[in-house]
């Protein structure tokens, strides 16, 4: 009997199965794919975004039928490729989700929003080094690599090119058995989470902070989540 499809969908940072190291055990009972999204390459130049060639990505990959787990960014396509074909996903996974388009007006994405609007706004000014500096200093309160090798340039000037989150045209997909990964440390994704969980989702708050996956606790939760939902593809 063929194995299930589970389809990974990494957020803005590391791609491929290198975005999930604590979950390539799973190929052991699944058939896994972890992809990479559009203008994500180890050599090639960064390439704008492309929403619906992400989304194109991930309906090809589920063939058919399968689960999808996304982290960050990733969640966007991944809930639109779900909305598109509810059918064709088992279930979705959620590792804190980037759907602020989902909760805009609330409080604490509404003060995510002001900060850094007048960051991407600004985008064509600074260089990719100095733009990812001050994004992460916005969003981590923390301070980048000050010389970044060649991958961290890459990964920097494709930071710039990302658009808001919260313009996604997202909207519930309904009747889809979803599970919600939070690390607790930004009350930005447990409001995220606790909007999710209105509509019939799964919560579970398991440390990590923005990689809640790569925890014992998230790993596990995948694994169990995934379990529950054997069969239904």
């Amino acid at each position: 009997m063929p194995r299930e499809r589970v389809v990974f969908v990494h957020g803005a940072g590391s791609f491929g199965a290198a975005a999930w190291p604590r979950q390539h055990g799973l190929a052991l009972d699944y058939d896994c794919l972890f992809l990479r999204r559009h203008g994500y390459d180890a050599v090639a130049e960064p390439l704008p975004p492309d929403l619906e060639t992400d989304i194109a990505i991930i309906r090809e990959a589920l063939g058919g039928r399968g689960h999808l787990v996304a982290h960050s960014a990733g969640a966007v396509p991944a809930m639109l490729a779900a909305l598109r074909d509810p059918a064709g996903v088992s279930s979705l996974v959620l590792c804190e989700p980037a759907v602020f388009s989902l909760t805009r007006d609330l409080p604490a994405t509404t003060a995510h929003r002001e900060l850094l609007q007048p960051l991407f706004d600004a985008a064509p000014g600074p260089s990719d080094a100095q733009y990812q500096r001050e994004f992460v200093r916005r969003v981590f309160a923390a301070e980048a690599a000050a010389a970044p090798d060649e991958a961290g340039l890459r990964s920097a000037a494709r930071l710039r090119l990302q658009q808001p989150p919260w313009d996604a045209p997202l909207d519930i997909v309904p009747g889809v058995p979803t599970l919600v990964l939070t690390g607790g440390w930004e009350p930005l994704y447990e409001e995220v989470a606790d909007f999710l969980v209105s509509t019939g989702a799964e919560h579970r708050q398991v440390g990590g902070n923005h990689r809640p996956q790569d925890t014992d606790s998230g790993a596990q939760a995948i694994r169990e989540f995934l379990a529950r939902r054997h069969g239904e593809s």
